[in-house]
């Protein structure tokens, strides 16, 4: 493992401060809390999230207008403890209430589930929004086996502009859970990756093969092949994802290629294309898309592919404006 650190356990610390002071005109960091550095105004609702750094830009990227208020950051791939999650739904309670975005990981979801019960005692007006749209965890029917992937993202955009109009808790809510409910995410990995503070192998995948489904610590996947070409990944992906949200003729998808940290853009934009062409032969319009680095796991090699289907209130929601350090919407 060859990285340009300091010490091991002042990784997350030093991270945040450099981030922090890249993007000071919209962020600042207190004890763990990557706050917005302009408030949102009193009596909108508030978007909190948690979750391990050393994903970047995820989750703490998305703070900002048009999408979180606060995400609470924990040490490399470790969920924040939840003492640090109350402490930001205290620090974003208001007559609105809170949405907190939880992914289904088992440390977020201890961490997020004991704020909630702690913030119920204390009174506070706090809702919740659980992300599981990985399609190798299992069926839809069986969601607790179902990991939260790159698709936090886009509920955070689509929630966080539902906010930014002035709508009440439950309708953000709705609208999250709306988004959570028509999402899939399907990774493949060619390479694995390491934990920067130990050096730990985080899987691992023989040269010359992909593994399709691995998480994004390394957790077993679906199944290992021969790795195949650009086109010929994205159809079987795609294929299983399109199968997953019961796509047809006539819907609307977003598609989303995150690169998972060691694959260049040449390859998503290939792989994007690829997938689209397959959606247009089965008559489904893709409306929205993007490319790039959202979700990370170090140097892994690899992708996410992320779909959505989208209504006329999702689309503009997803074309809403947003000023974030990873994600700006003019």
């Amino acid at each position: 493992m060859q990285k340009f650190i300091n010490q091991p356990d002042d990784l997350a610390r030093e991270l945040l401060e450099g981030f922090a002071q890249v993007h000071a005109g919209k962020v600042r960091v207190t004890d763990g809390l990557v706050v917005r550095t302009e408030p949102k105004p009193s009596g909108k609702v508030a978007l909190v999230t948690l979750g391990g750094s050393g994903h970047e830009p995820a989750l703490s990227g998305f703070v900002g207008e048009g999408m979180l208020d606060i995400s609470v950051a924990g040490d490399i791939f470790a969920a924040p403890g939840a003492a640090r999650v109350l402490d930001a739904l205290r620090a974003v309670d208001n007559p609105a209430g809170t949405l907190l975005v939880i992914l289904n990981h088992d440390g977020d979801m201890l961490s997020g589930n004991m704020a909630l019960e702690m913030a119920a005692e204390e009174h506070l007006n706090v809702r919740s929004v659980v992300t599981c749209e990985d399609v190798s965890g299992g069926p839809r029917s069986e969601p607790a086996n179902r990991r939260g992937l790159v698709g936090c993202i886009f509920v955070y955009k689509v929630a966080g502009a539902a906010a930014e109009q002035g709508r009440s808790l439950e309708e953000v809510a709705a609208i999250a859970q709306r988004m959570a409910d028509n999402s899939a995410t399907l990774a493949v990995a060619a390479s694995g990756a390491t934990h920067p503070q130990s050096g730990q192998a985080l899987g691992s995948v023989p040269t010359g093969e992909m593994i399709i489904g691995m998480g994004q610590h390394g957790e077993a996947g679906g199944g290992q092949q021969a790795l195949a070409s650009a086109d010929q990944t994205a159809a079987l992906m795609i294929d299983v994802l399109l199968a997953d949200l019961e796509a047809k003729p006539g819907d609307r998808l977003a598609l989303v290629i995150n690169g998972t940290g060691a694959t260049t853009l040449m390859e998503q934009y290939i792989v994007w294309r690829a997938a689209a062409a397959v959606c247009a032969e089965r008559g489904i319009e893709v409306v929205r898309g993007a490319c790039g680095e959202y979700l990370t796991v170090q140097e892994q090699a690899g992708f996410q592919m992320f779909v959505a289907r989208l209504d006329d209130e999702l689309i503009e929601l997803w074309d809403a404006p947003a000023n974030t350090p990873n994600w700006t919407v003019r």
